[in-house]
């Protein structure tokens, strides 16, 4: 008999975490992270914060505003890597559930003193303190989904993350166009306030859910991990499928039980080295691809690169963002079936190939056909962006990590996610104003480059247990054999991957033989 929680059976548990946890979670990420860059283009913004006024002012007055409001929008960032960052020492203290229940309280905060804003001091507090909560939310969430997920679906519930975060983008867009056409500070205050909503959803529902049953393990509390396990997989506590898990996750945090953050900086049996350098490195990618610069920045460049009005830029960003939310089906239906490499590397290469076509054509100024198709270029960045860079990258980065460092090198990673984010924020608006197309080919070099180190380093690791991933770069002696295995596996065990029906004992078995041979 199927167990219950708030009424709902087990099958509906994780559509339940997803609408009232998840999708609030990353809507709040993709609304505010583009929030005010529909926004500082206002009349009624420019005359409260004269000090970022770019509307009125030219000249000298004018590049130092610029400067100043990329301060002030990143800002949000500044408190995101603190907020992730937190999550390294206190994730493993207080569990997943606290820490999204802190984070939901923090964009509460912080959402109320920007929406209230009558100076820049007191956005930029605003802007910090919901940036910190965002942060924490966005380094937490997907370990508390990774480890809840059977492994067959893991990779598409992760994946909605990024679904959320398109549709964070989407509501942005839409709702800045429909309070555009509003009166007084009614046309900035209401877009702003209006993420509460998303803030409450989730303290009010976040303790209804159970805790991450390899969290509670790790604290020694076993027997409410058997029941969260159970309710998880959707089996009675003492069915043979849960007694199996749990044992393996047990026999995962009994090997290793002490965590220190100097492990991952050195390879040792485990290969940390490896495993945090591919969760860096990704979420390098993924703010270094022009992901962030086109969701952000869409208003900006359709006004003052491409030279459209102000009005015709505000639609084309709000129809550019919906087209990107409806390319998100695709990663949906592609990172459990072509695997998290293959995702990669052509959400890779064809960004790289649109932010070079986008260079061309925004290299002629004035030149109307020109315009026309650097727009259908923003629009196409948008098709492959959500394939592997709009939520696999907080996929991957769960996977690769061990149990006991999971928090820590996700919360790191994430971090350094928003280290980039801050960066692309801050030097957008001067760079589009300066050195024009030029600025896209950076973003179209490091398109380039994910297809080529996604081949040689990162292995796949769809379909495998958490555990059964540790005990594959645990057992196998190089990089370059761990991502030769992973594939090998992958083609002779095909959607089943090592999940299907192969003990851990098997599957240490299978590595040995490959390792001799």
């Amino acid at each position: 008999m199927p167990h219950k929680l708030l009424g709902a059976s087990v099958t509906a548990l994780l559509i339940l975490q997803t609408i009232f946890v998840v999708a609030p979670s990353f809507i709040l990420y993709g609304y505010n992270l583009s929030g005010l860059g529909g926004l500082v283009g206002l009349s009624t913004w420019a005359e409260t914060f004269s000090e970022i006024d770019t509307v009125f002012t030219k000249g000298t007055l004018k590049t130092h505003n610029t400067t100043i409001q990329g301060v002030v929008v990143a800002c949000f960032t500044l408190g995101a890597i603190t907020g992730s960052f937190t999550c390294t020492f206190y994730g493993d203290v207080f569990g997943r559930k606290k820490l999204i229940f802190s984070g939901a309280l923090l964009t509460l905060i912080g959402t109320i003193i920007q929406a209230s804003s009558f100076s820049l001091p007191q956005l930029i507090v605003g802007r910090i303190i919901l940036g910190n909560g965002v942060g924490q939310l966005s380094a937490t969430v997907p370990v508390w989904q990774s480890e809840c997920s059977k492994p067959e679906s893991r990779g598409k519930h992760v994946i909605m993350d990024g679904v959320f975060m398109a549709v964070g983008y989407f509501l942005e867009s839409w709702i800045n166009l429909g309070f555009y056409f509003t009166s007084g500070n009614t046309e900035w205050r209401a877009p702003i306030a209006i993420s509460a909503f998303f803030s409450i959803t989730i303290l009010v529902s976040i303790f209804s859910f159970p805790e991450s049953p390899r969290w509670l393990i790790r604290v020694h509390r076993v027997e409410e991990a058997r029941s969260a396990l159970s309710l998880y997989k959707g089996a009675d506590e003492d069915s043979d499928a849960v007694a199996a898990e749990l044992s393996a996750i047990e026999a995962a945090c009994e090997e290793f039980q002490k965590a220190s953050l100097r492990e991952m900086f050195t390879m040792g049996e485990e290969k940390l080295a490896y495993r945090f350098a591919l969760c860096i490195m990704l979420q390098f990618f993924q703010q270094m691809c022009g992901s962030n610069l086109v969701s952000v920045y869409s208003t900006i460049i359709y006004h003052e690169n491409l030279g459209l009005s102000n009005i015709t830029s505000r639609i084309l960003s709000g129809a550019m963002l919906t087209f990107k939310l409806f390319s998100c089906s695709v990663a949906f239906w592609s990172i459990d079936r072509l695997g998290r490499r293959a995702c990669f590397m052509i959400s890779g290469a064809g960004m790289g190939a649109c932010m070079a076509a986008l260079a061309v054509a925004t290299s002629f100024p004035d030149n109307y056909g020109a315009s026309i198709a650097a727009a259908c270029f923003l629009f196409l960045f948008c098709f492959f962006t959500p394939i592997g860079f709009l939520g696999a990258n907080f996929l991957y980065c769960t996977e690769v990590a061990p149990l006991r460092l999971r928090s820590s090198m996700s919360s790191i990673s994430t971090a350094n996610h928003w280290i980039w984010n801050f960066v692309v924020n801050m030097v957008t608006p001067i760079a589009i104003r300066t050195i024009g197309w030029k600025y896209y080919l950076v973003y179209a070099c490091i398109g380039a480059i994910i297809p080529v180190v996604v081949y040689f380093y990162y292995p796949e690791t769809k379909g495998r247990t958490l555990e059964e991933l540790d005990i594959m770069f645990k057992q196998i002696s190089s990089v370059r054999d761990i991502v030769k295995y992973s594939q090998k596996e992958r083609i002779v065990y095909g959607e089943q991957g090592f999940d299907g029906g192969k003990s851990s004992i098997e599957m240490r078995e299978t590595i040995e033989e490959h390792n001799k041979a």
